[in-house]
Parts: C-alpha cells; structure tokens; sequence
C-alpha cells in the first residue's frame, strides 16, 4: 500500500474514497455523499465512540463527505480542511442553503426569536457558517427560523483584516486537545481558526501548517515579526510582535501571550528545539 497520511486520506481495509481508486487496495470504495454539519460545534473522532479521542472539530454549516454511516456514526472528510474522522449522524443534515455568513466574533448565540432578552438556542463560535434570510439594524433571520445578532455576522468572503489581531481575542482561552472555538482549542486549532477568520485556508494540524507561507532562519530570531508562526515538534505559536509569542499551550491550559525567549527555554525540555519559522505572507 502506498504511504497516505490518514488524517487527510479516507481509507480504510474495508473501505476507500473512490479517488484512492488504483493508490490503495480495499475492499470496496465509495464517491460519498455531501452532507452538512448542522450543530454548532460537532467533535470529530478517531473512532466511533464518544469516549474516543477528538482530534478536532467541524463547525456548523461546514460540507463533510459521508462515506459510511453506521450505528449512529459516520466516517467523513472535511471539505475544509481534508481532514478525516468520526462524527455523530446526529450532527449531520442535508444541506438545506448554501451558507451566506459567516460568525466574525469568538462566540454569539442565536435565538428563537428578534429579542436577545429570550432563552438563547444555541451558541455559535467563530467561523462558523449561517445561511441570512434577512438582516435588520440588530437582528438576521436564519434559515430555520433562529436569530443571530447581525452585528456579530460578515458576509461570507468579508474577511478579517488581520489574523494576528483575531488570535488575540482568544487570549485567556481555556486548552483543550482538538478543540478550534473559544470553549477550549489547542496550538493548531487557534492557529488555523485565525488564518480562516483571515480568508487565509489552512491545515488543521502543526505539522502540515509547517509548510505554510515562507521559511526563516530559526537562528535569527531578531528578523522575526508581527504574524510569523513559529514551530515546534508538535508545537506551534504566532508572534504578536518581534518578542511575544502567543499560543494554546498545555502548560499553562490556556491560550497565553509571553516573551519568546522564555517559551523557547521552557517548551525544549518537552518538545526539543525550534523546527521552523514561517511567514505568511
């Protein structure tokens, strides 16, 4: 078999993407069906159980591709990111419209009705994808009959002007392995939900995010500024200015800000040297 990274290959012994078809053997493949998230937050798991480990998390309005549904679980490919895994079929729906907006602030709720005094129906994190019937002065209408607070929207393609400003606004976040939203994320997660609140695509975990914009010396860390990612085995942090690195970190388990120099001193003991320096440009 040929070597393919299964977090953004789906395939299996039993069970293969069609477009694997003569790259891999198994026993049957399939084209898969084009499903949508519909919860807000839904984990993505290695394996059917949900006990097991969340290695991240699909957002709602994202296109997953369905290749099995079984007892309660399917095993999908985010049409995001690529990434493959185990989300519950409660989670899923067909696609009932096309996205329009998208959530710009960390965290809203949306509401059975235009009055934000009402019980809240669910809490939407950043990035995740509405499709607007209607926007007023304070409220949009959602397909589905919920209200969002229009303020807290952007149409889909308004991007954020500076993705090292939207990683801040995590600053103080709790960490939590595979999570991507203000609830609890990791390196990773708060890395690519900044670049995607940017209009910026990117990988899901550190070590694909690797090889994203341009490299830098990993000896010159005087050249390093504002919006340069910066690498670990397994680590990944963005700088917020020539000496402030700030990350999801299990250290501290939470999302910090601190100089570089004493990140770098502590995280060798567990994660070695720095690997990489990478600019996006």
């Amino acid at each position: 078999m040929i070597m393919l990274d299964p977090r953004l290959h789906a395939f299996r012994p039993d069970l293969a993407d069609l477009r694997l078809r003569g790259r891999i053997e198994a026993d049957r493949f399939s084209a898969g069906d084009l499903l949508q998230i519909v919860d807000p937050i839904a984990s993505i798991r290695r394996e059917p159980r949900f006990d097991a480990i969340q290695t991240t998390q699909a957002l709602q309005g994202e296109t997953v591709r369905v290749f099995e549904r079984r007892e309660g679980w399917a095993w999908v490919q985010l049409e995001n990111d690529g990434y493959v895994g185990y989300v519950s079929e409660e989670s899923l729906a067909r696609p009932a419209g096309a996205p329009t907006h998208r959530v710009r602030v960390p965290l809203s709720y949306s509401y059975p009705g235009p009055d934000h005094k009402a019980q809240p129906a669910a809490l939407l994190p950043m990035n995740a994808a509405v499709n607007v019937l209607n926007i007023g002065e304070k409220y949009a209408e959602l397909a589905g009959g919920r209200y969002a607070i229009a303020g807290h929207l952007a149409p889909l393609g308004d991007n954020a002007p500076d993705f090292v400003a939207v990683a801040e606004r995590y600053l103080g976040m709790p960490y939590s392995w595979g999570g991507k939203t203000a609830l609890g994320l990791d390196c990773s997660g708060l890395v690519q939900t900044a670049l995607n609140a940017a209009g910026i695509a990117c990988p899901r975990d550190s070590d694909m995010q690797e090889q994203l914009g341009a490299a830098l010396p990993t000896d010159r860390l005087d050249a390093l500024r504002r919006g340069d990612l910066v690498f670990w085995n397994g680590h990944v942090g963005i700088m917020t200015s020539a000496d402030q690195l700030l990350h999801a970190n299990g250290h501290f388990m939470q999302v910090t800000r601190e100089p570089l120099a004493t990140a770098v001193a502590r995280i060798a003991s567990a994660y070695g040297k720095m690997t990489a320096i990478r600019r996006i440009q």
